[in-house]
């Protein structure tokens, strides 16, 4: 269902409500409210009589309420058998109490003894006429004749209430109000609420096909860009102009986009990266193949072993790779045990001489203390030797290594950090990456395979651990990450062959 046909369900569906809720409580109830609304205002003047019964301002009170609240008051003074009437006031002129008859009177006052003192009852005029309660000239007519006037289908409630004043003579409190008919004013409302209820559909179709129209308007726009987007076409702008809701939609594809087109960017470069690497050994390989297969006495040692370096690069290349993808899908959990990390990244140190005696690199390493840790020992030694290939890769013609462990506020810091170029900073957040140059040439590691540091990141991220890296053009770069140290008790009670 389309939004505008959506908006107008949803639009009908509360004015239905509406109509409803208002037909309930003002046609279907009319009559229980209003005969609820006049009995309240008949126990309401009956209290305030009451409260002055035996008081010379009687008349004045009975009079007032009646004008107020549109009733006909009648006190009686009880005397033995008898009632002596003290007060009269017919605001309509034709009340009942006007015209009721001794004998009804004597019935009312039975009642309201027998309901412990106070007594309502609703009659029509033309019942109280045939029952013999109620005089009226009109009432002696025929009876055809005299029911034909809407008179006699007048409803009266009568309330009678027996009161003793303070001197502990008797009264009796008659308070009398018509009620008018409420069928003619029910039709006149039906036929009303019908009219309302075609001009409120009307205009809540209206109201949802603007409505619609602004809502859908920047929706459609986004959902035309989107598939512009599907198509690969990054260059697509996201435009949500009308509500909050859609602009911070369209802010969000927009940045879904920006990010999309740089994934595909990088993903170009890796394939021509990898495929850079994978082309170059095995040129190598098939150079060196062919030149022992064609000339004779070239099977010599040196180049059975510049073949056996070209595969071993190109099965380190594969196996950082497998690697990387099985850290990044979530299927590598490390295995935490606890281990000297000074004594590990010694080891380390001792495993790169041979490429430092050769190649006249100098790999220094300091520390100020022997720190235990607990974490993956094995993922740990593959951030090391990623951060130093890293280094050594890109350091400076000193060709200077310097690893540094420092220890700070319950963590320790190792540091790894070259001599080299430097890194400018805008390009910081992305030197993560698989295969990111920041100065757009490729080269050869002569250590690794150009997928390091995204193995790092990937390792420590599920370690919890923070890292980061410290460069700036002409300063060269310091890589570098954080553990957690053990509690002190256990960091004292380590157990020196734990590494």
């Amino acid at each position: 269902m389309s939004i505008r046909w959506e908006l107008f369900l949803y639009l009908a569906l509360f004015i239905v409500f509406v109509l409803a809720v208002v037909w309930l409580f003002q046609v279907k109830l009319l009559d229980k409210f209003y005969e609820s609304i006049k009995r309240r205002e008949l126990t309401r003047a009956a209290d305030t009589i009451e409260e002055h019964i035996g008081d010379s301002s009687l008349h004045t009170i009975a009079y007032q309420n009646a004008v107020e609240y549109g009733v006909c008051v009648m006190v009686l003074r009880i005397e033995g058998m008898n009632a002596v009437e003290l007060v009269t006031v017919d605001v309509s002129g034709n009340s009942v109490l006007s015209n009721i008859t001794e004998k009804y009177v004597t019935e009312l006052y039975n009642k309201a003894k027998e309901q412990g003192g106070e007594y309502i009852e609703k009659r029509t005029k033309g019942e109280l006429a045939d029952a013999g309660f109620y005089y009226s000239p009109f009432f002696f007519l025929p009876q055809r004749d005299r029911y034909a006037d809407s008179d006699a289908n007048i409803e009266s409630t009568i309330l009678i209430r027996l009161v003793k004043s303070p001197g502990g003579e008797k009264y009796a409190i008659m308070l009398n109000v018509e009620m008018t008919p409420m069928s003619a004013v029910v039709s006149m409302m039906l036929l009303q609420y019908l009219w309302i209820a075609i001009a409120l559909i009307v205009g809540a179709l209206f109201l949802a096909l603007i409505i619609s129209k602004n809502i859908s308007r920047p929706i459609e726009r986004m959902n035309s860009a989107a598939k512009s987007l599907a198509t690969g076409n990054y260059d697509v702008n996201f435009s949500g102009a009308g509500f909050r809701e859609t602009r911070e939609l369209a802010d969000t594809l927009n940045y879904a986009a920006r990010e999309l087109s740089k994934n595909d960017r990088l993903q170009k470069k890796l394939i021509a990266n990898v495929s850079h690497d994978l082309r170059t050994p095995l040129a190598m390989i098939i150079g060196y193949g062919e030149l022992i297969r064609d000339i004779p006495g070239e099977n010599t040692p040196d180049n059975i072993q510049a073949i056996i370096d070209e595969a071993d690069r190109l099965s380190q290349l594969v196996s950082d790779l497998l690697d990387l993808s099985r850290l990044q899908a979530g299927a590598g959990q490390p295995r935490i045990t606890r281990f000297n990390l000074t004594e590990t990244v010694r080891d380390t140190m001792q495993r790169y001489e041979k490429l430092a005696r050769a190649g006249g690199y100098r790999i220094n390493f300091w520390s100020d203390r022997e720190v235990y840790v607990t974490a993956d020992r094995n993922m740990i030694l593959q951030v090391l030797y990623n951060l130093i290939n890293n280094a050594i890769n890109y350091t400076g013609e000193d060709r200077l290594v310097r690893v540094v462990q420092s220890v700070g506020d319950h963590v320790v810091r190792i540091s790894v950090t070259d001599t080299g170029e430097g890194i400018p900073r805008e390009h910081l957040p992305y030197i993560w990456d698989r295969y990111y140059k920041v100065d757009k040439i490729h080269r050869r590691a002569a250590v690794g395979t150009g997928i390091g540091l995204s193995i790092v990141k990937n390792v420590l991220e599920l370690h919890g651990a923070r890292y980061g890296v410290d460069s700036a053009p002409g300063q060269g770069s310091t890589f570098w990450f954080e553990l957690p140290l053990p509690l002190p008790d256990e960091q004292d009670n380590s157990d020196p062959s734990e590494n």
